[in-house]
């Protein structure tokens, strides 16, 4: 079954842990009675708060986290932790305080312990990178099933047991609920978890309390940047995830100077994959077939060892991203003769990565593609992947994040130009920006890049999305780039009920192509 709205996957049978054992495990300040008190959880917002919740209060960008104490135990929460500064409101809640210098950066050790992370034996897979992080982890947990191990994984999209899900509001959970995650995995007998590490994940503890078995490294293009003063700070933040204390071993994708330079940085043993035939690495990987179906590739790697497969994703970047996924099984003790054994009887990689150029059209008409691609780099792959299948014309329809990294959208347009004959510029979650100028600032991007383009600027995305498929036919293709599996348009705050996917779908069938 598949969950409709984020929500947050806990155990179901949680093990009490007395207060007082975290007190002396962390060496905590405790004011209040703490004896006899039991937690069964750990909450960093007090609207998830549970019964038997330790409430964490930490500062926020508009208040600090300990003012919702009082709320938080009328939920039932038993105790609050919280730094100094918090104390007083965290007191006046009435339930017992745990004071530590930065209860954030305490967080995800806290939340092991309590939910005894430790303990846990499944083989934890971690995914970094700009681009392909979802890819990779979804690609893990296919070739894992297909071996018949019980999988789970956390990504931008959702949060998966085997068939149960449940959808992601974050690319990683927060330290809380990513602890709970695996201990209800834990309880479903999960054997390996692929987990979506981005940076900020990184830069903002919410992997802290976790030792990864291994660790992939996919890209770094342009992305971000509103959140790090420039690349080399980006990338700081990515080869944090390949030091002992994060990781075991590291799987390395050296197409690029960034990939070579996590190699030759990190401090724990890396093994280095590559799709370029001018670069030497330990495993290569050779796209042997692309159609607008499937990619077909050969992986080869250590002492002679190869299979060769296929992916049901269009271009050569998925075939990379499986083939760094099968490497990282490798890595962490998978036999690659097993799993190609596997791969052979199943006709390939049995993959479902919901909004990554997931073909939605049938077989008549243009081929549809929505895309979760919000970056230069992402759109500079698809649409060449898209191009090297289409015979006709290629429609892009796209827009860009409002209050997120603006220095990156007159590249976008460039690039869209560049790539695809037609380009509608549309909203796409302005927030609080004024989405008129986003859209001028990625048609300025474009018209630079092709001034006599053809480019249609259409603010409503319901009419975009249907201007562009009026302009394409048989043979053809349409790229609707940005909102991927996304369920909701953000604007001014509000989130607007909004699937590019399924209203696609209802478009392509008023154009009576399904």
């Amino acid at each position: 079954m598949t969950g409709s709205a984020p929500s947050a996957l806990r155990p179901l049978h949680p093990v009490p842990r007395a207060l007082s054992g975290l007190v002396d495990e962390f060496e905590l300040d405790a004011r209040g009675d703490i004896d006899g008190i039991e937690l069964t959880g750990v909450s960093l917002s007090s609207a998830t708060v549970q019964p038997g919740d330790l409430y964490v209060g930490v500062p926020g960008r508009n208040a600090h986290g300990a003012r919702f104490s009082a709320i938080a135990r009328e939920a039932g929460a038993v105790a609050v932790l919280t730094d100094e500064a918090g104390a007083a409101e965290a007191a006046a809640s009435g339930l017992p305080v745990l004071v530590t210098p930065d209860a954030r950066a305490a967080l995800g050790a806290v939340a092991g312990w309590i939910h005894r992370t430790e303990d846990n034996p499944a083989t934890l897979f971690a995914v970094t990178g700009t681009n392909g992080k979802t890819s990779v982890v979804y690609l893990l947990f296919a070739v894992l099933s297909q071996l018949g191990i019980e999988a789970g994984l956390t990504s931008t999209a959702e949060r998966r047991i085997g068939d149960l899900a449940v959808t992601s509001s974050l690319t990683t959970p927060e330290a809380t609920e990513l602890h709970a995650l695996l201990a209800r995995m834990r309880e479903a007998e999960v054997r390996a978890v692929g987990i979506e590490v981005s940076a900020q994940a990184l830069s903002r503890h919410r992997v802290d309390g976790l030792v990864f078995d291994v660790a992939g490294f996919t890209n770094l293009s342009h992305d971000h940047l509103d959140d790090y003063a420039d690349f080399e700070e980006y990338f700081s933040a990515k080869l944090e995830l390949f030091q002992p204390d994060r990781s075991r071993r590291g799987v390395v994708t050296v197409d690029s100077d960034w990939g070579r330079r996590i190699a030759d940085s990190s401090r724990i043993p890396v093994t280095t994959i590559t799709s370029d035939p001018a670069i030497e690495a330990d495993w290569r990987v050779t796209v042997t077939s692309e159609t607008a179906e499937s990619t077909e590739f050969r992986l080869e790697g250590p002492d002679g060892r190869s299979l060769t497969t296929s992916v049901p994703l269009l271009g050569w970047y998925m075939a990379a991203n499986a083939a760094l996924a099968i490497a990282m099984l490798v890595e962490s003790g998978y036999d690659l003769d097993a799993i190609a054994h596997a791969l052979e009887r199943d006709g390939g990689i049995l993959a479902y990565i919901p909004g990554r150029a997931e073909r939605i059209s049938g077989e008549r008409g243009p081929v549809v593609y929505i895309d979760y691609g919000h970056s230069p780099d992402a759109f500079l792959n698809t649409l060449a992947a898209i191009r090297k299948t289409t015979e006709g014309k290629v429609v892009m329809v796209f827009g860009a994040d409002g209050d997120r990294d603006t220095t990156k959208r007159h590249d976008m347009g460039a690039i869209a130009a560049r790539g695809a004959d037609v380009v509608v510029i549309t909203d796409f979650h302005p927030r609080f920006e004024d989405p008129a100028a986003i859209r001028a600032a990625l048609l300025a991007g474009a018209r630079d890049a092709v001034p006599d383009g053809e480019f249609l600027e259409i603010a409503d995305p319901r009419s975009a999305f249907r201007a562009a498929l009026a302009l394409a036919g048989d043979g053809d293709a349409v790229l609707y780039a940005g909102p991927g599996h996304e369920d909701y348009h953000e604007v001014a705050g509000v989130k607007e009920p909004y699937s590019a996917r399924d209203d696609a779908r209802l478009a392509l069938q008023e154009a009576g192509w399904l």
